[in-house]
């Protein structure tokens, strides 16, 4: 029995320290840079059938590998501006968004030449240049919740190009809205909650 316990122990020590070195070898710190698709949800129950554009962004995230397995990303961008439109009355305003993101992630790593991952965790937005147009100002005297927070889940693939360039698919999707306000009144909830499809390069070290 003693035997067993201690060639056990052996066995997860030789374990231990193979996937710390194999994540030494690595580094313990990864940088992607990306080219994303904003797709948004535009759900909206105020009754004016609110939305903003769809728009391509780009995309920073920095990735710290505890173990190689278990990660935190954060993911970053400037504030984006959108048009607000407004059912059938087109444009009424504009905005911007800057929506950083913080995941906790899982990265499988049995998989020959391939490092599938799927994170989840909380998205922070601060909405801010909000802009109504001149009429619908005076006609509604409108204004929206300026923060927002919610759950973002992931799922994502590294491709290795080289030793420390890989190549990254990911997608996202993230829990964004805001109350929606008229002369101080709340009149419903605007969600964008996006979907967000991004390709790009990755850097380990």
């Amino acid at each position: 029995m003693k035997k067993n316990l201690l060639a056990l122990a052996v066995l997860c020590a030789m374990t231990s320290g193979a996937a710390f070195a194999q994540q030494a070898a690595e580094g313990s710190w990864m940088v992607r840079a990306r080219a994303v698709n904003l797709d948004s949800a535009n759900k909206d129950s105020t009754g004016l059938g609110l939305s903003i554009n769809d728009k391509v962004i780009p995309e920073v995230d920095v990735s710290y590998f505890f173990t190689p397995n278990i990660a935190a990303e954060l993911i970053l961008t400037y504030p984006q501006k959108h048009d607000l439109r407004a059912g059938g009355l087109g444009k009424i305003g504009s905005l911007k968004h800057l929506p950083p993101t913080l995941l906790a992630q899982y990265h499988f790593t049995n998989f020959s030449g391939f490092k599938p991952y799927v994170g989840a965790g909380i998205n922070y937005t601060r909405f801010s240049n909000v802009r109504f147009d001149p009429a619908v100002q005076a006609a509604l005297n409108p204004s929206i919740d300026k923060d927002s927070w919610g759950g973002a889940l992931q799922v994502g693939v590294d491709i290795p190009l080289s030793k420390n360039l890989y190549l990254n698919f990911d997608v996202k999707k993230v829990f964004i809205k805001t109350d929606v306000f008229s002369a101080g009144n709340k009149v419903g909830t605007f969600k964008v909650n996006p979907v967000l499809a991004g390709v790009g390069l990755g850097w380990r070290f």
